[in-house]
């Protein structure tokens, strides 16, 4: 396993904030944050080197908007100055935090993605199927509002066990504690220690830190063989469809009592695949998969409302992954 080198001194200079920057500042060149950051950008890094140095930094407010991607959710964007820090601590701990992570494990890595998930997810299916030639049973898992219900305790005490600094640990707390979730309940709104805000790089390293512990609890627990993860979404093939009835108590049970995080009761089920699993956007079977319908009708009132040239040619880099012929030729 690659040990981490770095101590918390070595991450925070002034040379790395730079990197960080030039890399936080693809396709943001001409916003006005960005803009106005960059206006004072040598006493901008300065201010921030000096709080990381000497442990006065303060994580900024938020700004939340509304997206719809397809179901709504709301983003939280934090400033210029602390998605700058973002950008570094990123840079600095992904090849750290990834080595720990299982190959089976496809959200937010280097040269993983959707694709590679999808193209996994098919190989599975021919190994437990004998080429199709035996049933395999599917148990599709969602988790219930995944970032709003991440325990912010739970994954400081997840961190604490990897070989960190002390340093380190307390920036990486900075942010983790940055963001809070109001629980309104009628008349009071309780203030709880949960959720990571959907907008900051650093919590997509931090949410496949904390699902890495039931990654590793299924793997080596529970020696599960085949299993994927996506984010909240994970997948488990079987031929034996009892085997995977007596795994979801089991898995219910860790992630209710460790992780403090549930399934999501409408979006778990045990079926084959020749009768159509839903995973990723596409609709799998045995010989093909097509996209999902609320994907397609996303898609084309995408290009309805955006019929430029390099529109199309993203989402038909999209529909050559599947069976949808028909769909590039409307497009």
């Amino acid at each position: 396993m690659r040990q981490f080198i770095h101590t918390y001194d070595n991450i925070i200079t002034i040379e790395k904030l730079l990197l960080a920057w030039q890399e936080f500042l693809r396709d943001k060149r001409n916003r006005k944050d960005v803009i106005l950051f960059q206006a004072k950008l040598m006493d901008n890094i300065f201010d921030l080197h000096n709080d990381l140095k000497n442990k006065t930094y303060k994580h900024g407010e938020y700004i939340a908007f509304n997206i719809s991607d397809p179901k709504p959710r709301q983003i939280h964007k934090a400033t210029v100055r602390d998605r700058l820090l973002h950008h570094l601590i990123y840079q600095e701990l992904y090849e750290y935090f990834d080595s720990k992570f299982i190959h089976d494990s496809y959200s937010c890595r280097v040269e993983k993605g959707t694709h590679k998930a999808i193209n996994r997810f098919r190989q599975m299916f021919r190994k437990v199927s004998k080429n199709n030639t035996r049933t395999c049973w599917i148990l599709k898992c969602d988790i219930k509002k995944f970032f709003a219900n991440i325990n912010r305790q739970v994954l400081k005490k997840i961190l604490s066990r990897f070989n960190l600094d002390t340093d380190t640990l307390w920036l990486l707390g900075q942010v983790i504690d940055s963001f809070s979730t109001m629980l309104s309940n009628s008349a009071i709104a309780e203030r709880i220690n949960k959720g990571l805000p959907l907008g900051n790089l650093t919590s997509q390293l931090l949410v496949n830190v904390y699902m890495n512990e039931f990654d590793q609890f299924m793997k080596r627990e529970l020696k599960v063989k085949y299993y994927i993860r996506y984010a909240d979404d994970f997948v488990i093939l079987n031929e034996d469809k009892g085997y995977l009835e007596n795994l979801l108590p089991k898995i219910n049970t860790y992630l209710n009592s460790y992780l403090n995080i549930y399934l999501h009761p409408d979006k778990v089920f045990i079926k084959t695949l020749a009768s159509g699993v839903d995973f990723l956007g596409w609709v799998h079977f045995p010989r093909h998969r097509v996209l999902r319908t609320s994907t397609k009708r996303k898609m084309l009132k995408r290009i309805r409302e955006n019929p430029k040239k390099e529109s199309k040619q993203s989402y038909l880099g999209l529909l050559k992954h599947g069976n949808a012929y028909k769909l590039r030729i409307m497009i």
